[in-house]
């Protein structure tokens, strides 16, 4: 890993003319601390599936008590171990400041290699001990090891749990090869990924209610880990902290406090979709979220009182003595006593049947998780609504962020162009209306629907965010770290520099990447997988606003980075897209493959009865769509162009007027003296012709730079 999102090095602060104090070795002797806690996890995790009965032989397929009793440990130990990785890695990235005389960053490295090996080896171990619970045989069977190996990636719910520790693996290798903080930075946003497959397992894998199960328990999921796992870092590396000491809590304080907010509301949205009022104390799986619900709120408290007591005393007196070891060890019991309840949650039956009879028999459930939506008409577009909490939440808070940055330029007195505000806000409501309206609601079942919806992500709304300049906000009001941690200003700054940035920046693979995402994606069986999947379908939400957004912003974005291309090669550039593009719409629109005929022909839709006329009609609208936004583009592109020219003639006027145009009058000067040589050379008699030929050079060549 690149070391260029790293964030400034600056020296080691110390008291003139005091040598530096050497710290105690962090965390030493606390790695009992870590196995202790992931063993008390999966022990809380064991006795609650115990009390919960999901531990009891089944009646018709039992692979054994061996499976069933493994299961909670197993799911307790990766819930435990995701949350240290998670943890250690965030605490070295963005709560702790590095110094030159201790050895901090070995230590959270050393944490998150070893609970990221745990996780990968946990993760496997779940795919084979579920495998054998579905299969309803032992691991010892005869026939059991060659059936694993025969559906390890066909079954979508094996596949999830070993993608995660695949990705888990990836995160040991990053952190094994890292010296430095950017490596565990980006370690950090691997791990974040890593947890992603595992939101598809549990309750959340079939609930009719699909994404947001799936979001709701993804968001908890990392929530909990990074807030339960930062306190594991921090409690390690708590004797060697020193002055960093109120630093490092405080940042804790803001990053567990978000944390909190995301688990309480994620965990709300989890409970309403599996359980109603009336069964939560009269049944195990109500008893058990009742239980995990009072111990979030007593970790709450907690929370208050290290803010209130443990922050403010350090930050009046680095050296005091606080009982902040107290309360995390305290704080670290009960975070073992919830992440046990909620694996155990995970392997008990739900009091709401995850999938509702009428349902059982709809094929668009079986395809899509969600129900055939009534016939579309024009009314349908506007009233067709149901809400994609994943990106409603990212809409909301990017308007919010970027409401709060423009607050506090204009506080401080900053401009600001004046319609970058409603660009913004515009944009978002837009993406909303995309992703939560008729758009995906349709699109899940209908070609032209669909292509509603990506083309939308790709050519128009990019159009209305990228002229907002978000990162030049964001740099202007976020403040600067100084001691060596990166920060969301460090983040963006290492971001925008980087190689990466300038690679994909650059106008021509911005371009490509835009053109062959399209080609790529509806000629092969990517389609039918975001068709199929919500992960599928998240993925493209995301891989086409950014593809989109990139090459508007390589074109025409005010905010840094990438490459600064002449326009005229830019306009080139627009040309050769619009022309790919064209091509692709005019191709769809002349073909007569049905692309994933498997999917649609399965819906079986009564309204929509000629499939192949239906996915020309979504060609037409690529091409349509696309034509507008980039008619927008190259006027703009244009406009900059000769903005571009007028920047120029400005600035050598305003040169002009500081050094009293030098520039012209030192071009005057050397006219005139060329002048006056050449009236010399004539007025000269008798010139000796090798003479006369040499000045009939010299003038020729004056004339020449003349």
């Amino acid at each position: 890993m690149s070391s260029s999102t790293s964030a400034p090095q600056p020296p080691t602060r110390s008291t003139p003319g005091d040598p530096p104090r050497p710290e105690p070795a962090p965390g030493s002797s606390s790695w009992p601390l870590v196995v202790l806690w992931a063993l008390g996890t999966a022990l809380v995790a064991v006795v609650a599936a115990y009390l919960s009965g999901a531990t009891r032989q089944l009646l018709l397929v039992d692979a054994g008590p061996v499976v069933r009793w493994a299961l909670p440990v197993v799911r307790g130990l990766l819930v435990a171990s995701t949350a240290v990785t998670l943890g250690a890695l965030g605490t070295a990235a963005f709560v702790v400041p590095e110094r030159r005389n201790t050895a901090r960053l070995p230590l959270l490295r050393r944490v998150a290699l070893g609970a990221a090996v745990v996780w990968a080896v946990m993760a496997w171990a779940l795919s084979i001990l579920t495998f054998s619970e579905v299969l309803g045989t032992s691991l010892t069977a005869p026939d059991f090891w060659t059936q694993y190996f025969a559906f390890w990636w066909e079954l979508d719910l094996l596949a999830q749990i070993q993608l995660a520790g695949l990705v888990a693996a990836v995160v040991a290798v990053v952190v094994a090869r890292s010296r430095e903080r950017s490596g565990l930075h980006w370690a950090f946003w691997i791990a974040v990924i890593a947890t992603l497959p595992l939101a598809f397992t549990g309750h959340s894998g079939g609930t009719l209610d699909h994404s947001a199960a799936v979001n709701g328990y993804g968001a908890h999921l990392i929530a909990v880990s990074v807030w339960t796992g930062g306190l594991v870092g921090l409690t390690l590396l708590w004797r060697g902290l020193g002055e960093d000491r109120a630093v490092a809590v405080a940042r804790y304080s803001t990053v567990a406090l978000w944390a909190y907010v995301v688990a309480g509301l994620s965990g709300v949205l989890n409970a309403s979709l599996r359980v109603e009022m009336g069964d939560l104390l009269g049944t195990s799986y109500g008893q058990l979220l009742v239980a995990k619900t009072l111990l979030l709120m007593v970790l709450g408290g907690f929370g208050v009182a290290h803010r209130r007591s443990v922050v403010e005393r350090l930050r009046q007196d680095p050296g005091a003595r606080t009982s902040f070891t107290r309360l995390a060890g305290v704080e670290l019991a009960i975070m073992a006593l919830a992440a046990g309840l909620g694996s155990a949650l995970a392997r008990t039956p739900t009091p709401v049947p995850e999938i509702s009879g009428e349902a059982i028999g709809d094929p668009a459930v079986a395809l899509t998780g969600y129900p055939t939506p009534t016939e579309l008409t024009w009314m349908r577009w506007v009233t067709a609504w149901e809400i994609e909490w994943l990106f409603t939440t990212v809409a909301v808070v990017a308007v919010a962020l970027y409401a709060v940055g423009w607050w506090r330029l204009k506080r401080r007195g900053d401009s600001w162009p004046w319609q970058r505000l409603p660009l913004w806000i515009l944009g978002w409501a837009v993406f909303l209306y995309i992703v939560d309206g008729a758009p995906t609601v349709y699109g899940r079942v209908m070609f032209s629907a669909h292509m509603v919806m990506h083309m939308s992500l790709m050519m128009a709304i990019p159009l209305l965010l990228v002229p907002a300049a978000p990162i030049t906000l964001a740099l202007r009001t976020l403040p600067a770290r100084k001691d060596r941690t990166i920060g969301p200003r460090e983040w963006i700054l290492g971001l925008v520099h980087s190689k990466y940035a300038q690679t994909i920046g650059h106008p021509v693979i911005a371009g490509l990447l835009f053109f062959f995402s399209l080609v790529i994606f509806y000629w092969s069986p990517l389609l039918e997988l975001a068709l199929t999947t919500h992960g599928g379908h998240v993925l493209m939400v995301v891989h086409f606003l950014g593809v989109g957004y990139l090459f508007v912003w390589s074109l025409v974005g005010p905010d840094p980075g990438g490459v600064d291309w002449p326009a005229p090669l830019r306009l080139l550039v627009l040309i050769a897209t619009l022309a790919g593009h064209a091509f692709f719409g005019v191709a769809m629109m002349m073909g007569t493959y049905l692309l994933a005929p498997d999917f649609f022909t399965s819906l079986n839709l009564p309204w929509v009865t000629d499939l192949v006329a239906d996915q020309q009609l979504g060609g037409g609208i690529a091409w349509g769509i696309g034509e507008l936004p980039t008619v927008i583009l190259a006027i703009l592109v244009g406009l900059e162009w000769a903005n571009t020219d007028e920047r120029e003639s400005r600035r050598y006027d305003r040169k002009a007027v500081r050094d009293h145009d030098a520039e012209l009058s030192a071009y005057n000067e050397r006219l005139a003296a060329m002048g006056a040589a050449d009236a010399g050379q004539e007025s000269t008699p008798q010139v000796a012709p090798e003479a006369a030929g040499e000045s009939r050079r010299g003038t020729g060549q004056e004339a020449e730079a003349r």
